[in-house]
């Protein structure tokens, strides 16, 4: 998605019942109907087969280490220490390990549509990816011949006025090099769909990398890689090095007209810039948005958001004066890196070699059956989820977690009640929109409809271009209609949670809806400090630095007073210095500025989360499991699902672009600055995870 998700604030980079309960499940499978709903048949899953959950246990606890010291390690260091990164993985913990086992039932469904030739609907999607995914030996005879054609209509461009078209026509199979375009909420009126367009075309994960002297290593592997992608695709040797030196040369000036993925995250206004084609026509004389919305099949608005002009307006410079050699080869180079994942053997190695082994450290190639589901997910994930939900969601998780989330929203208006720091004027401001929070829990009431989706049992890059393109058609078909409220961001398979302050929606696939984080056997204290904390962590969202950006409908709109204003930022600049001290590996910090909006969340969705458990147990005897007392569970629990081990590479390329900061640090950061912790744990000022009265830091 171009935009929903880069607004959207997620937990992680953040339901089956337990394997040893139940050997397996049936349900009736999704329709075969023209809509792309299930069919009446059978499926089925294993559960035995599944990987394990993470649960938190006693034996967990590293008794060597002080839990006023460094509560990270003492509740995860003995786990971390028996539990290195597998080769395919770069980073290890109990995340990815609920990610495995979504994977390993998926992975069952999959087989099980790819089984039945005859199916229609989602069935025949999924099982059509699959099987062809799966055959490697017909994608190895294949090669490059799938996107010859594009190759050609490449090597054909010699003016400025091809290079145009060719970037419109290509956008309109869902495959834009420079930057990204589609539909989201307007900012102003979010209940209506507007056209955005984005930043884009780079390699690299950041424009840092492509400007500062300590990333210079990976510049100049990524330009090693770009000469061995364009030698695969049949060019010369020495041309393609040369070649290679132009693309990284094109792409370092596309860089410069960027912005930083800090600047990105910390000032969401930059995605909204609303402006008339004609307008915008002028920034861009080369590429005419005018001309543009035609050749998508999309009627040109009165009005859309060209975010970030100054790279539009370069791009459209770049036009005018680069060479169409050096176009061809950045054109050239990228249609067949993007396309490299699903071709033969060579180009999939090279894709691995560079993205997954020299920028993150990743030792070995994931098996292909985890590679295709990847696909899978990636071009028809909410298909695939339909068939999920049918045999790992039962219907009582889903009734649990809705008293679980009225739960926190009671604790979470205690707190809006209770701050006294805000003015009553802008109080009442966030009580309203703490009254509007919609909660998603497991998956959407309505399914998108894949009937206009074709895919065949011939060719599995064709299906991928396919999806692709459709994708994109079903996006921009949203511009200058109403937003479908029913439409969810993440797929029921997804490990994860997010907040969307446009339509001002928590959601919880439901993947995540196992331990550590929910288990409905499990007691209150190690729900709370896990889905509960979570839940609570995407309410707060609403009122982070650029979720308080938005009103109760979701509008973008200012509604504090500039004395609460300034209240909160003095407050969010101590949580910023805290996460700035916090060393990462040797000479690298955290970048406090860029994870601020998930520190805000942690801090305070953790607060929230505490504060509804004790309701939920008042009057129930503290049951003293293994010898912890229910508040150290619930902290606990909470350091649990924050273990996880990483590569030196990955940690570097987040340190420099996640909006996260690293788990370890998330697992103590908002503990340190709770009085409830250090009375646990029986703390004493001026131990580590006690920060001092001046340095603590109370938000939401």
């Amino acid at each position: 998605m171009l935009l929903s998700l880069a607004i959207a604030t997620a937990v992680s980079a953040c339901s089956s019942p337990d394997s040893s309960k139940d050997a397996s499940k049936d349900a009736a499978r999704a329709a075969t109907t023209s809509n792309g709903e299930p069919a009446v048949a059978t499926l089925t899953l294993d559960e035995s087969s599944l990987p394990p959950v993470n649960r938190f246990q006693i034996s967990d606890l590293d008794k060597s280490k002080d839990a006023c010291a460094d509560f990270g390690s003492y509740v995860n260091g003995t786990w971390l220490a028996a539990n290195p990164i597998p080769g395919d993985r770069t980073s290890w913990g109990a995340f990815e390990m609920l990610s495995e086992r979504s994977t390993a039932a998926q992975r069952q469904l999959a087989e099980q549509a790819a089984a039945d030739k005859n199916a229609t609907g989602v069935e025949a999607i999924v099982g059509n990816f699959w099987a062809t995914g799966m055959d490697e030996q017909t994608i190895n005879a294949q090669g490059i011949k799938p996107i010859q054609s594009r190759l050609d209509a490449i090597a054909a461009l010699d003016d400025q006025q091809k290079i145009a078209d060719y970037l419109r026509t290509s956008a309109a199979k869902g495959e834009n090099f420079l930057f990204g375009f589609g539909a989201e909420a307007d900012f102003k009126a979010s209940d209506m769909n507007i056209a955005y367009a984005a930043q884009g075309g780079l390699g690299l994960p950041d424009k840092i990398y492509y400007v500062d002297a300590d990333k210079a290593d990976k510049l100049a592997a990524y330009q090693d890689h770009v000469a061995k992608v364009l030698e695969l695709s049949g060019i010369d040797a020495a041309q393609a090095a040369e070649q290679a030196r132009q693309v990284v040369a094109f792409e370092t000036r596309l860089a410069k007209a960027s912005k930083s993925s800090e600047e990105m995250s910390r000032d969401v206004s930059l995605f909204y810039n609303p402006m008339s084609p004609a307008e915008a026509d002028k920034l861009t004389p080369n590429f005419p948005w005018t001309t543009f919305f035609e050749s998508q099949g999309v009627a040109t608005p009165k009005m859309f958001s060209l975010a970030i002009p100054a790279f539009h307006e370069e791009v459209s410079k770049m036009l005018a004066d680069v060479p169409a050699e050096q176009w061809q080869a950045y054109l050239r180079f990228h249609t067949v890196d993007g396309a490299s994942p699903y071709l033969s053997d060579a180009f999939v190695q090279e894709n691995f070699n560079f993205y997954s082994k020299a920028m993150r450290g990743q030792a070995e190639m994931k098996e292909r059956g985890k590679r295709v589901l990847d696909t899978i997910e990636n071009e028809a994930g909410e298909a695939l989820g339909q068939l999920y939900v049918k045999v790992a969601f039962p219907a009582e998780s889903k009734a649990q977690m809705e008293r679980l989330v009225g739960n926190l929203s009671d604790a979470l208006k205690v707190h809006l009640e209770g701050l006294d720091w805000m003015s009553d004027e802008t109080k009442a401001k966030a009580m309203e929109k703490w009254a509007s929070f919609t909660p998603k829990i497991g998956f959407p009431d309505k399914w998108r409809d894949w009937s206009g989706l074709k895919t065949s049992r011939d060719s599995y890059i064709e299906n991928v271009m396919a999806a692709n393109e459709f994708n994109y058609k079903w996006n921009l078909s949203k511009v200058g209609k109403p937003v479908d409220k029913t439409e969810w961001g993440m797929s029921p398979q997804t490990v994860n949670a997010y907040y969307n302050p446009l339509a001002n929606e928590i959601v919880f696939p439901a993947a995540i809806l196992q331990p550590p984080f929910f288990d409905p056997e499990a007691t209150d204290e190690m729900n709370y400090g896990g889905i509960g904390a979570v839940i609570g962590h995407e309410m707060i969202h609403g009122y982070d630095d650029q979720g308080s950006r938005f009103g109760p409908t979701g509008n973008f709109e200012n509604w504090w007073t500039d004395a609460d204003t300034k209240g909160f930022q003095g407050r969010t600049d101590k949580l910023i210095a805290q996460f700035n001290g916090y060393e990462a590996m040797p000479g690298k910090h955290v970048n406090g500025k860029l994870t601020l909006g998930e520190n805000i969340a942690d801090l305070g969705g953790l607060a929230v989360a505490y504060d509804a458990m004790k309701k939920a147990t008042a009057g129930k005897d503290d049951p003293m499991t293994d010898g912890m007392t229910r508040d150290q569970r619930f902290f606990a629990n909470w350091a649990t699902v924050w273990r996880r081990n990483f590569t030196d590479d990955e940690l570097k390329v987040r340190l420099a672009t996640d909006p996260h900061a690293p788990a370890n640090f998330r697992a103590i950061g908002a503990p340190s600055n709770m009085p409830q912790f250090a009375a646990a744990f029986e703390c004493k000022p001026g131990q580590p995870m006690v920060r001092a009265k001046d340095q603590q830091v109370v938000i939401w």
